[in-house]
């Protein structure tokens, strides 16, 4: 019978578009078009023998939802796909993804240098949750080579990045801390979530492992929480995998149809947001009571030949520094009547949020403020709307 959707068919050379709307789909019995949702918590076999293969591991096979299922691994293989991985672990949330990555990886007394320009949360793990297991992160600025460099330890054994990072937009390295992480025997573990494998494919410039909050631009539409571990069939496929059977951060099959969805369109999506944040970032330097604007994408980023060289192109998300600082910043998100105000990324819809206050509102000030968080700072994840319309809405608090 003809399978025209079974990976095995589909050749990993096709382009990304092709890959996106067809890689990982097995049609049942059934001979459906679309995939599949199966909403089943177990499995039946065919005999106790079968059942205890299974469970062993000496048979392939479905053996229970929270680490075996259908819909979850046809998202996993697609994604994987994508991103040029040989394995991919899907998981319930990005922060999940984090913490699983971390536990499967590491044990006491092991160490992680981090950028210091990461999510908030990432940072409240780290310090709060990975410490009581004696696991420690020191924390160093992003663009500083050296800086990497001098804080690896004996004990190091994770290089942990966003790139761009959220929200200042900063462009790391890729491959020179690739290149640092191999000469120190450590991995280096990019979170993707901001460029995802449409713009940016962290394993190809060095990375061991890629991460993603797929609840963002891999959803697009603000429906679904999810997350995924991207790498190697040992690290990920065994190490990794291992967590989530064990302990359970499991994705639910409904979320990885709505993920499988949203991959479809990630490639398109994902140019127009880059196209809609460019002329928005590029008005907001015209404005008087801006700053500063941070996207890679303008001519005045120090960030935007490194980003050319290692992104297809610059995103969908900025950040702008106005005059008066939280109240200037307050009123402006205040006289917004369309834009979301909401601390969610990767939306059609256009989203708007106080970073001081909410996604780095744990943060310690201090903190903060090295980062470049200021009390005036705005970060807008650019939607699809009509780019007037974007720069009308946010021109009331102008």
């Amino acid at each position: 019978m003809h399978n025209g959707d079974d990976i095995n068919n589909w050749d990993e050379q096709q382009a990304f578009e092709t890959l996106a709307i067809r890689a990982g789909h097995e049609r049942t019995f059934e001979c459906e078009h679309n995939e599949v949702i199966f909403p089943t918590s177990s499995y039946v076999y065919q005999s106790a023998a079968q059942a205890a293969a299974r469970f062993s591991g000496d048979e392939p096979g479905n053996i229970y939802s929270r680490f075996t299922n259908p819909t979850v691994r046809t998202f996993e293989q697609r994604l994987a796909a994508l991103e040029g991985a040989e394995s991919c672990v899907a998981t319930a949330s990005g922060m999940s993804a984090i913490f699983s990555t971390c536990v499967g990886l590491l044990k006491a007394g092991e160490h992680i240098v981090s950028s210091r320009s990461i999510f908030g949360s990432t940072v409240v793990l780290f310090n709060n949750i990975l410490s009581r297991f004696d696991i420690s992160t020191s924390y160093v600025d992003l663009i500083d080579l050296q800086a990497w460099e001098d804080a690896i330890t004996d004990e190091t054994r994770i290089l942990f990045l966003e790139t761009p990072s959220n929200p200042m937009g900063e462009v790391a390295d890729i491959k020179a801390l690739a290149e640092i992480a191999r000469r120190h025997k450590c991995l280096l573990v990019v979170d993707n979530c901001l460029c995802t494998p449409a713009l940016q494919k962290p394993l190809q410039l060095g990375a061991d492992i890629v991460i993603h909050s797929a609840t963002k631009y891999i959803d697009g539409q603000g429906r679904a929480v999810g997350g995924a571990v991207l790498g190697d069939k040992e690290r990920v496929g065994n190490d990794i995998y291992s967590v989530l059977r064990t302990a359970g951060p499991t994705m639910s099959p409904f979320n990885a149809w709505i993920f499988l969805k949203g991959l479809e369109t990630l490639n398109i999506r994902m140019q127009a947001h880059s196209s809609n944040a460019l002329k928005l970032a590029q008005w907001l330097e015209t404005q008087s009571k801006v700053k500063k604007v941070y996207y890679a994408g303008l001519n005045s980023s120090p960030f935007k030949a490194l980003a050319e060289k290692q992104q297809s192109d610059f995103g969908g998300v900025l950040s702008f520094e106005i005059e008066g600082g939280q109240k200037a910043a307050w009123n402006l998100i205040d006289k917004t009547r369309m834009l979301s105000i909401t601390a969610n990324l990767g939306d059609v819809k256009t989203t708007i949020t106080h970073p001081a206050t909410t996604t780095h509102g744990r943060v310690a000030e201090e903190e903060r403020h090295r980062v470049g968080i200021s009390d005036g700072l705005i970060r807008v994840a650019v939607g699809l709307e009509s780019i007037d319309d974007i720069i009308n809405d946010i021109s009331r608090g102008m």
